[in-house]
């Protein structure tokens, strides 16, 4: 049996490995052993190719930041215009110093889009001096972010290939706003289909590590730091949380704004993380469809509270005000 050595931990002062083994052996025989969540050999598997393809790419966003660095090294500030360096007029920009341009007036005209409005800025960022050894490794950058653009592309077929049986569920966490097609893969390789074995969306939460830690003694508040938890899984949610943030009129990007303004952007992050996660567990759970409570949720539920605030603020400021409700 696999268990979580933190449950059975044996009391400082009588600790050896003989003592450890008979103390282990009682727990069991009382039954007071819990084992852990031990995916089957699919979800293994699974688990190993999502891990995998986030293994490459963070290695990918490294290399990004190396081949910016050789720019900064030519005093080359491509990044403060463009904001994607790797993209389409990025790209051609950089294949461009590869080959050996080096006219900024030239290089700044390779731009396309929205990118064609900045070409005075355009020009003032590529007046570099770019030497042949940063040439070099130019190249080699490129080429290694290809090479692993293309290693991940033929990581996602296979995990694509392999959640296939499951297409409905990944459709169905998609839907979800923040959660991308990439996040729900991760979310079912690490959570897996059976969520029979959470009792509750809580204990899926704690399992994660993405619920608030309790730790009380004579009625004082401790820290309430998160646990470690999946920290596969977390960072996935913590950055489907981040995409949902952005997202407007929505109902995420509205709790993180009421909770970034009294507890700061990196708990209300954890926290609409912690959402994002309840509301896949019954998403599935129940099998429906993501439904958005629209970005006015809250002060709707608060309504009397809102237009208290509001008009406590405005008396403050030094108006006298009269609330009529508006025609229909």
């Amino acid at each position: 049996m696999l268990v979580n050595a933190h449950h059975i931990k044996q009391v400082p002062g009588r600790k050896t490995d003989v003592g450890d083994c008979e103390w282990i052996a009682d727990l069991l025989r009382h039954g007071l052993l819990k084992g852990s969540f031990v995916p089957d050999r699919a979800q293994r598997e699974l688990r190993e190719l999502t891990r995998y393809r986030t293994a490459l790419l963070q290695e990918r966003a490294a290399e990004v930041n190396r081949l910016q660095k050789t720019l900064e090294g030519a005093n080359i500030k491509l990044a403060a215009v463009a904001s994607d360096v790797l993209g389409k007029s990025g790209r051609q920009i950089l294949e461009a110093l590869v080959l050996g341009g080096s006219d900024a007036v030239e290089l700044a005209q390779l731009a396309k889009g929205r990118l064609r409005d900045k070409i005075p800025e355009l020009e003032r960022a590529l007046a570099g001096t770019f030497q042949p050894h940063q040439q070099f490794l130019l190249a080699r950058h490129l080429g290694l972010i290809d090479a692993i653009d293309e290693t991940v592309a033929q990581v996602s077929a296979e995990i694509a290939d392999r959640l296939r049986p499951v297409e409905a569920d990944v459709q169905l966490l998609d839907a979800i706003t923040g959660i991308g097609r990439r996040t729900a893969e991760v979310w079912l390789a690490e959570v897996g289909t059976d969520l029979e074995r959470f009792a509750t969306a809580s204990h899926l939460a704690s399992w994660a590590g993405l619920c608030p830690g309790n730790n009380e003694s004579a009625g004082k508040r401790k820290s309430g730091k998160t646990r470690k938890g999946n920290p596969n899984l977390r960072t996935a949610l913590v950055e489907a949380a981040q995409a949902a943030a952005r997202k407007r009129d929505s109902y995420l990007s509205a709790q993180y704004r009421r909770l970034a303004a009294r507890r700061g952007k990196k708990k209300a992050i954890i926290a609409l993380g912690h959402t994002l996660l309840i509301t896949a567990y019954h998403v599935l759970k129940r099998r429906v469809e993501f439904q958005d409570l629209g970005p006015t949720y809250f002060d709707d539920r608060n309504r009397t509270i809102v237009e208290r605030r509001l008009v406590r603020r405005l008396e403050g400021l030094g108006y006298k005000v009269n609330l009529q409700p508006a025609v229909a």
